[in-house]
């Protein structure tokens, strides 16, 4: 994966806020898998031979008179990133017990030291939906549990799992980079107990889970919430988050359909994440 070529889009954007959410929403469901905020707005990150010439074409956000969005865009390649991210990635708390970190961080600093090296991967517990998962995780018990990470990118949810006590784990993403930046990650953490897959929800099987977790775009999540309903145990827990406080009703609705009602969900700058028992 050395030689990957990426585009990078450096988006200005006044005022910051709620458009540099949205606009990572909306990158996202186009193809972008990176994203940095930085001062001035964010920079965005799509695999070259993913990027097509109107990839901005249907971002919404651009026709919105409420916020001026400057952009340009270059190549870069996979090494140019890691300084990015480095420049950019300070360690983050949630709770008093959990620390995400990267590798030249002095640590630990908590009960749950998480070393993470993201490369061009999603979830270094910056993201609002990322820090609300790892916040579900440390509020439940997964202790001896089945754990199974939809979307896993970093590995980041996989790994504080193992560490609160998962009995096993398995991790799924569909990209490449994120499948071998996961299986690096768990290795650094010394997660013994956790098996990175690559590919996306058909790879679930006869596959019985406790707990899963699902950080992933709203569209793919109301696809497959039936299949992750239909993998977990009699009584099992679905954590979802990827989507906005507007999308709780679609979400539910799907959720109730398979017999799951909504227990609790948490909100961070209109970001949320959600907790369904049967």
């Amino acid at each position: 994966m050395s030689n990957t070529i990426y585009i990078e889009y450096n988006f200005k954007i006044t005022p910051s806020q709620p458009a540099s959410d949205i606009l990572i929403a909306e990158l996202g469901e186009a193809g972008f898998e990176s994203f940095v905020e930085v001062d001035s707005g964010i920079s965005a990150y799509i695999q070259k031979e993913d990027w097509r010439v109107d990839i901005l074409d249907g971002i919404q956000i651009f026709g919105n008179s409420m916020f001026k969005i400057d952009f340009d865009f270059k190549e870069i390649e996979q090494e140019n990133w890691n300084a990015t991210w480095e420049q950019n990635f300070n360690p983050i708390t949630i709770g008093d017990k959990c620390e995400v970190r990267a590798p030249f961080h002095n640590g630990p600093n908590a009960k749950y030291d998480i070393v993470i090296e993201p490369k061009m991967s999603f979830g270094t517990g910056h993201h609002e939906t990322t820090h609300m998962m790892l916040q579900f995780i440390l509020e439940n018990d997964f202790e001896g549990k089945t754990v199974l990470d939809m979307g896993s990118g970093t590995g980041v949810l996989a790994i504080l799992a193992s560490m609160k006590g998962a009995a096993h784990t398995d991790a799924i993403d569909i990209d490449n980079w994120c499948y071998q930046n996961a299986k690096e990650n768990v290795e650094r953490n010394n997660r013994t107990n956790i098996t990175v897959f690559e590919g996306d929800s058909r790879l679930l099987t006869d596959q019985k889970y406790d707990v899963i977790l699902a950080n992933i775009n709203r569209n793919i999540l109301l696809v497959d919430i039936p299949k992750y309903a239909n993998h977990l145990t009699e009584k099992g827990t679905l954590f979802l988050s990827g989507f906005y406080n507007d999308d709780i009703p679609a979400i539910t609705d799907q959720c109730n359909k398979t017999g799951l009602q909504l227990e609790k969900n948490l909100e961070k700058n209109n970001w949320v994440a959600v907790k369904y028992v049967f």
